[in-house]
């Protein structure tokens, strides 16, 4: 179910509340019901107003653009056996459980 803030201009509170699309909450009381809080001082007749927030979007990301900027991706091949896909210069490709010389540059890359 979708989430709204909706900001009372009165207390100068906001409150988030989840309800189906097709709601629309007008007044600080029907905001305070539908979110179990409290009405405190706020008259339950004041009007409320939402709050458009940004959405967040993610896209995927290559294993190029991660090692462009400096992560490290490891993508497990076998019973303790790690694949660097993003090893750089002398980073070995494969990561083994209890060898060290196999464990990539993290010191390098975040001292950079």
């Amino acid at each position: 179910m979708p989430k709204y803030d909706y900001y009372c201009e009165a207390n100068d509170k906001t409150i988030e509340v989840a309800h189906d699309i097709n709601t629309k909450l007008k007044t600080w009381g029907e905001v305070c019901f539908a979110s179990q809080t409290p009405l405190g001082e706020t008259d339950m007749l004041e009007p409320v107003s939402i709050k458009i927030r940004p959405i967040a979007i993610g896209f995927p990301t290559g294993n190029s653009k991660l090692k462009e900027h400096g992560f490290t991706k490891l993508v497990k091949r076998d019973d303790g056996v790690y694949e660097n896909v993003t090893a750089t210069g002398s980073e070995k490709r494969y990561m083994k459980a209890g060898d060290k010389s196999s464990m990539p540059h993290l010191h390098k890359k975040i001292s950079s």
